[in-house]
């Protein structure tokens, strides 16, 4: 592993070059705050899919993508003299500091519970003109991530129930009234008791230490899987998937299970 200096060199020429490219290359040189968004999107969803994978090659891969759009914006800034990369570092470092009083200050806590509850309530202080914990949470993410995010916020100002039975007993308390509508045939109410299934299901996963987001991504890669297993299957016998049987579906789903 490389120690400091190494490092620092490292990312000094990786400044060199986002200077070159942005001198140069007709196609950096076009580059804006605007036009990056959806590619650093993409790029963060990539870092996610390769930690899913626990694939650590592609993980460095990938964290030098995100890398290079980071440098790429303060690149831009700079440009428009608002900020630069030393900006964006000291930003950041000064953010942390007095976030983490449990460190730099004199305040004592017990446990990651207790510093959560601070980060929120310091975050909550610093809001230039917020008047809630909430405004926090960006409005474009992904509903399931939003979620969390909701009720990570929540909690962190005591609003949270005390034990995970609690939240399983509401998810089954939601389940129940769900299925009410569902014989009630209602449209609109069974859309809105889903979410209300959902949001319990999101906020049980955090009781249980899991990220809702990454469990139902694994369960989607496993059944892509299971699924390519099933059609190659097909292809073998000469048979079209769609005119196999349910029965004979399931044979070589359980196989796939196996594997």
């Amino acid at each position: 592993m490389s120690n400091k200096t190494q490092q620092l060199k490292a990312f000094e020429r990786l400044l060199v070059i986002m200077d070159e490219l942005r001198e140069q290359c007709p196609w950096d040189k076009k580059q804006t705050l605007q036009t990056l968004r959806h590619l650093t999107i993409e790029e963060v969803y990539e870092l996610g899919d390769a930690i899913l994978d626990n694939d650590l090659q592609e993980i460095k891969n990938e964290l030098g993508d995100v890398l290079l759009h980071i440098v790429f914006y303060s690149k831009i800034g700079s440009e428009k003299n608002a900020f630069d990369i030393a900006d964006v570092c000291n930003s950041i470092c000064d953010k942390l500091i007095h976030r983490h009083p449990h460190i730099y200050g004199n305040v004592t806590v017990k446990d990651e519970a207790d510093v959560k509850r601070n980060w929120e309530q310091i975050k909550l202080k610093e809001g230039k003109g917020k008047k809630s914990v909430l405004e926090g949470v960006p409005k474009s993410l992904p509903a399931m991530v939003k979620a969390n995010r909701i009720q990570d916020k929540v909690a962190g100002v005591g609003f949270d129930w005390e034990e995970p039975h609690q939240v399983f007993e509401k998810v089954q308390e939601e389940l129940g009234e769900l299925q009410v509508e569902v014989e009630a045939n209602n449209k609109d109410n069974i859309e809105s008791e889903f979410g209300d299934v959902l949001f319990s299901m999101i906020n049980y996963a955090r009781f249980l230490n899991i990220d809702p987001e990454s469990a139902l991504e694994r369960t989607n890669k496993k059944f892509i899987k299971r699924f390519q297993y099933l059609e190659q299957k097909s292809k073998d016998l000469k048979k079209d998937l769609s005119a196999m049987t349910l029965e004979e579906m399931d044979v070589y789903w359980e196989e796939a299970k196996k594997i």
